[in-house]
C-alpha cells in the first residue's frame, strides 16, 4: 500500500526558499528579482497545492513553477534591453586567445581534475563573479540554452535573436568570455597568462 504524503505550503519557505531563491539568483542575477521570482513560485504553488499530483518531489514542482516564472521574467525583461552590441560580443576575444603565430595560448589539459574543482566551493564563487561580468542578455542566454537546455527557438523568442546563427555566435562568444575568466580567475591563480 503507498504512503500518502501530505504536502505542507506552512513549511515551504523554510525547507525550499534557500535553494529557490540561489536557483533564481543564478539565473536573473538580481536579488530583489530573485527574491520577487521566490514570493511568486510560492504564491502560485500555495494557489495551484489541488494540483499537485504527487508523481515528483515537492522541490521539483517548485522549480518547474520557478522556471517559468524566470521565463516569464526573461519575455518581460526582452522588450526593456537591447540587443547585443559589437562590444558585448568582444571582438578582441579571440586575439587573447591565440599568440602572434595563430597557436593556443592555453593549454585546456593544464586544468586539473575537473569533478573536483566543480565541486569547489571557490570555483563556484569564482564562476559567479565571471557571470556577473557578463552583459545581461549574454549571461541569461548562457543560462537559458547551456544550464537549463532551454530550446535555441525559445531562447531566440525570449532574449530578441533574429537568427539561429546571431544566437549560436553570441552563445559561442559567452562561452569564450567564461572560459577567459575562468582561466584568469580560477584555473591560472598563480600562473603567468603569457
Amino acid at each position: 500500500m503507498k504512503e500518502t504524503v501530505t504536502v505542507n505550503p506552512e513549511n515551504w519557505l523554510n525547507d525550499y526558499g534557500d535553494m529557490l531563491y540561489r536557483y533564481a539568483l543564478i539565473r536573473v542575477r538580481c536579488e530583489m528579482m530573485a527574491e520577487d521570482l521566490l514570493q511568486e513560485t510560492l504564491l502560485a504553488a500555495i494557489q495551484a497545492v489541488e494540483n499537485f499530483n504527487y508523481n515528483s518531489s515537492v522541490s521539483s514542482w517548485l522549480v518547474g513553477i520557478l522556471k517559468h516564472k524566470i521565463i516569464d521574467f526573461y519575455r518581460k525583461s526582452k522588450r526593456e534591453q537591447p540587443l547585443l552590441t559589437e562590444t558585448d560580443l568582444g571582438e578582441d576575444l579571440m586575439s587573447y586567445q591565440f599568440d602572434p603565430q595563430g597557436n593556443w595560448r592555453i593549454d585546456l589539459v593544464d586544468w586539473a581534475i575537473p569533478e573536483k574543482e566543480l565541486e569547489s566551493k571557490e570555483f563556484w564563487q569564482t564562476f559567479y563573479h565571471c557571470q556577473s561580468r557578463l552583459s545581461d542578455t549574454m549571461a541569461q542566454l548562457f543560462i537559458l540554452r547551456v544550464v537549463d537546455g532551454v530550446s535555441t527557438e525559445e531562447c531566440r523568442q525570449l532574449l530578441g535573436f533574429k537568427t539561429d546563427n546571431q544566437l549560436w555566435v553570441a552563445l559561442s562568444r559567452t562561452r569564450m568570455k567564461l572560459r577567459q575568466c575562468l582561466e584568469t580567475h580560477w584555473f591560472n591563480q598563480g600562473k603567468d597568462l603569457c
